[in-house]
């Protein structure tokens, strides 16, 4: 089977050549789904907190006596249901943190780099050819490569693309360290240089694997 290949957006002519390995993963939507939800609550507070009925600064007496008043019974001011009361079941300060396998998160990221690869929304972009920040050179290089949100991917020391590209409203410019499953599955278009092409497939495939020059386990294999 041939290795997919995806077109340069820019000047630069010919194909990018993709890691068959990386971007020939079949699709686990339930895979991709865990460990999209596990890196959208890891970026959660989880500071959010209120005051039970135990903690109002007010007394715990009765408000006023059981009978005789020919009011209904109440019981502590600090009752939810009233004015100034505790909170039933309020937030209190936690964790979000969800934990994902990291045979289940690479496969999750192969699962949806091999979406972009299959329906041609993936392209490279030559970083070089940014001598300097030019935002109009990048606007019409990515306006000739599909519709709807651009993730653009680069790597260290391609500062002049990432100036270029950040001040455009339809592209989110991400450092390749910094790119999760939920930012690919999230983005209509990826865009990618060859450096952080690189540093992507060795974020995807296992160390052990590159070792012996094995492509990911079987579509029948566990995850």
């Amino acid at each position: 089977m041939a290795a997919p290949q995806a077109p340069w957006i820019g000047k630069k002519q010919g194909k990018l050549t993709l890691d068959e390995a990386v971007f020939g993963e079949r699709f686990h939507g339930s895979l991709v789904h865990e460990a999209a939800r596990a890196e959208m609550n890891a970026g959660r507070r989880g500071t959010a907190s209120t005051k039970s009925r135990s903690e109002i600064a007010m007394t715990g007496a009765k408000a006023w006596r059981q009978k005789g008043t020919g009011r209904a019974r109440v019981g502590q001011l600090s009752a939810p249901q009233r004015t100034g009361g505790g909170v039933a079941f309020g937030p209190k300060p936690r964790a979000y943190t969800i934990k994902v396998n990291r045979k289940a998160r690479r496969r999750a990221l192969r699962a949806a780099l091999s979406v972009h690869a299959e329906r041609g929304t993936i392209a490279g972009v030559d970083a070089g050819a940014f001598d300097a920040p030019a935002t109009k050179q990048a606007s019409e290089a990515l306006s000739g490569f599909g519709e709807g949100r651009a993730l653009v991917m680069l790597a260290d020391g391609e500062e002049n693309c990432v100036k270029s590209f950040r001040n455009l409203p339809e592209a989110s410019v991400m450092h390749v360290e910094d790119v999760g499953v939920a930012d690919v599955i999230g983005a209509a278009r990826v865009i990618l240089s060859e450096a952080a092409l690189g540093r992507l497939v060795e974020k995807a495939v296992a160390p052990e694997e590159r070792r012996r020059g094995a492509g990911p386990p079987s579509a029948g294999a566990p995850a």
